[in-house]
């Protein structure tokens, strides 16, 4: 079986179970919420009454064997997420984001340079797709410190760029940083900046992935939990 006839069947175990998770698990069962899954990212979507609901099911769905990102566009106590989409160019990763790029085109609401401030309040917004945007930056490390400061307390950064070991990192002249997750535990501990708790780290054989939450001021990330996603 190729690769991707393989990914196709192991994304397909992967919705089963997490149907069997909310159907079963007393700890979620009876929550509102559906799951498809795409190249080992999750994608939530449905009703929940409290975020701390979201929360859990979202670490559950983590701890699944070959799970690389848990993404959502799940509602809230009858609100809709909050989301922007960062470089978005052309294409918006769902089609009620908030599409942030320096170009304008149909998907973007926000015509902004992401290596500057952005255009958004403190504490507003959700969740926070960098899709294919930090290797195209020589320092993204402000950003991060954007998203950290936009996003609400429980709010989600996803991040996702392709992995240096990959050709997919260097054959695009236009990438001028490489990734591992290794830089992510950096970006999550780093000193003299905003700190994150990682929700989940992974990689592929082409691809970094990582959902991470900002810390609150003072707050350190677990060392268990850095220990679990990095060496």
């Amino acid at each position: 079986m190729g690769g991707e006839a393989r990914q196709q069947v192991c994304d397909a175990i992967l919705e089963d179970v997490v149907g069997e998770l909310v159907t079963h698990d007393l700890r979620v069962r009876g929550l509102r919420v559906t799951a498809t899954v795409d190249g080992g990212v999750v994608h939530l979507r449905g009703d929940v009454d409290r975020a701390e609901q979201l929360a859990l099911l979202r670490q559950l769905v983590g701890r699944l064997a070959g799970v690389h990102a848990v993404w959502d566009r799940v509602r809230v106590g009858g609100r809709d997420p909050v989301i922007l989409d960062l470089g978005c160019g052309d294409q918006r990763q769902y089609p009620t984001t908030i599409g942030v790029d320096r170009r304008r085109t149909e998907s973007v609401a926000a015509v902004a340079d992401v290596s500057r401030a952005l255009p958004f309040r403190a504490g507003s917004v959700d969740r926070i797709f960098a899709v294919h945007v930090l290797e195209h930056m020589i320092d993204f490390l402000p950003l991060m410190d954007e998203c950290h400061r936009v996003l609400r307390p429980g709010g989600v950064l996803h991040v996702l760029s392709p992995w240096w070991k990959h050709v997919n990192a260097v054959a695009d002249p236009t990438h001028v940083r490489l990734l591992d997750t290794q830089t992510v535990k950096g970006i999550c501990a780093g000193p003299g900046r905003p700190a994150w708790h990682p929700l989940h780290v992974s990689r592929d054989e082409s691809t970094v992935f990582a959902d991470l939450t900002p810390a609150a001021a003072g707050d350190v990330p677990d060392p268990r939990r850095l220990a679990w996603f990095f060496d």
